[in-house]
Order: structure tokens, then C-alpha cells, then sequence
């Protein structure tokens, strides 16, 4: 009987992988990896290994999570070094939980590495702090789906909100977080592909998106608060800085 490990792949960029993360790949008998894992993570990964992707994206599941839940546990029976490699962190609307939760309720030996998020390369990439002396002392991050389930009021008092999978709503969101009294001046930015090779950044108010939403692909997330504005001075400040 093997040991799992639950990888967070980081956001994308392979030197954002943790050095713990990185040695655990380099001796993996059997990775299970998702679809936003960077492929040059894989590269890590020796030739004797076997890969199995079981990746999931909005509306093209390659397998469901049941069938990834017992797809690992098979494979902890078979490999001493199962690594299960998620983008992001395991734990931040990863699905870790409910692997977790399988496999030890199976007596299987479950070790979490955590992965930089999504979340944090955003708010790299995009120079916007979640948090900020004078402007944010708080983070809400929430799913952008199902639209029903939301607490709109919890959501509108948010001073930094971080909404994950969501893009597809954003019209939407952004009408019902003005309805519940968040302020149509309020900062936005679109982060797609975090640190990743196609990185897009896309900056815009409440009142904007609500009525005509600017262009998003996925994967991408979106900040809304006030830090968003320090931001946007800095992507000025550089932008003069390379005038002739």
C-alpha cells in the first residue's frame, strides 16, 4: 500500500513550484494531473512513471470526481509514491477535501502539499494587493457559480473580493454586487492565465461590466475592491516610465 500526495501545481508558471512539490514529481511512480496544470510541470515527471490525466474544465469533465476518487485510491494500492497533481492549491476549491476524506476513510496515508494559488499569482501579476493599509483589511474569495446560492449581502460588504470561476456570470455578478450596494466606481481586474504564456490583464469598474463587460477568456479570475486602483496607478506609472 502506497502513500498520496495532494500537489498543488501553483498557478502556472513552473518556477513557482514549490521545491517539496518539484523532489515529490521527480520520484512519482504514478501522477494524476488536472487540465490547468502547466505541461512543462509534467516534464519533471520521470519517463518510468505513468501519467493519467483527469482533468476537469466547465462542461468537459474527463472523468467524474467518484471516478477520480477511486482512480487514486486503485493506484495507492499498486505504486508506493501516488502524487495527485492539482493546479493551484489542493485546498482552495480543489476537490482535496472530498480526496482527503476517500482515501483516509480507506486507511490510505494522505499528505497535502500546498500550491501557490491562483489567487496569489493574479495578485501578482496584476500588481494588486489583496490586502492594504488604508484601503483593504479583509479577502472574501468565492465560486462565481451557482448565481442562486450566493450571499449577495455578505459578498456586496466585502472589501477585497476574489471571485474563482466566474468570468462566464460576470455581467451578472457585477450588476447584483451594485444592486446589494457596492459602488459602480468600484475597481475590477481580469487576470486570464496567471503567470502563465498568455497572460491578459483587463482593468474596468462595477458599472462597466454591468453594462458592457469587457472581453474574458478563461481560465481567468476577477478582484473587485479598492486595491484594485493601486494596480492600475502602477500599470500607468510603467506605462509613462516606457514613454519616448
Amino acid at each position: 500500500m502506497g502513500k498520496v500526495y495532494l500537489v498543488g501545481a501553483g498557478p502556472g508558471d513552473p518556477e513557482l513550484l514549490t521545491i517539496k512539490a518539484y523532489r515529490l514529481l521527480q520520484n512519482a511512480d504514478v501522477v494524476l494531473y488536472d487540465a490547468l496544470v502547466n505541461p512543462q510541470i509534467l516534464d519533471i515527471v520521470p519517463p518510468s512513471a505513468e501519467r493519467i490525466f483527469v482533468g476537469k474544465r466547465a462542461g468537459n469533465h474527463s472523468r467524474s470526481q467518484e471516478e477520480i476518487n477511486a482512480l487514486i485510491y486503485k493506484y495507492s494500492l499498486l505504486y508506493p509514491t501516488v502524487v495527485r497533481l492539482k493546479g493551484g492549491d489542493p485546498f482552495l476549491f480543489g476537490r482535496g477535501g472530498e480526496e482527503l476524506l476517500y482515501l483516509t476513510q480507506r486507511g490510505i496515508e494522505v499528505e497535502i502539499i500546498p500550491g501557490v494559488s491562483s489567487v496569489f499569482g493574479a495578485a501578482a501579476s496584476s500588481f494588486v494587493p489583496l490586502t492594504c493599509r488604508g484601503y483593504s483589511s479583509s479577502v472574501t474569495i468565492t465560486t462565481g457559480h451557482p448565481l442562486e446560492k450566493m450571499d449577495w449581502e455578505t459578498l456586496a460588504r466585502s472589501e477585497t473580493l476574489v471571485v474563482l470561476m466566474g468570468v462566464k456570470y460576470r455581467r451578472e455578478i457585477a450588476k447584483r454586487l451594485i444592486e446589494f450596494g457596492k459602488s459602480p466606481s468600484e475597481g475590477v481586474v481580469f487576470v486570464e492565465n496567471a503567470t502563465n504564456e498568455g497572460e491578459k490583464i483587463t482593468f474596468s469598474t462595477l458599472g462597466e461590466v454591468a453594462n458592457n463587460p469587457p472581453d474574458v477568456g478563461t481560465p481567468a479570475l476577477f478582484i473587485v475592491g479598492p486595491t484594485v486602483e493601486i494596480g492600475l496607478q502602477v500599470y500607468r506609472s510603467m506605462l509613462v516610465g516606457k514613454s519616448p
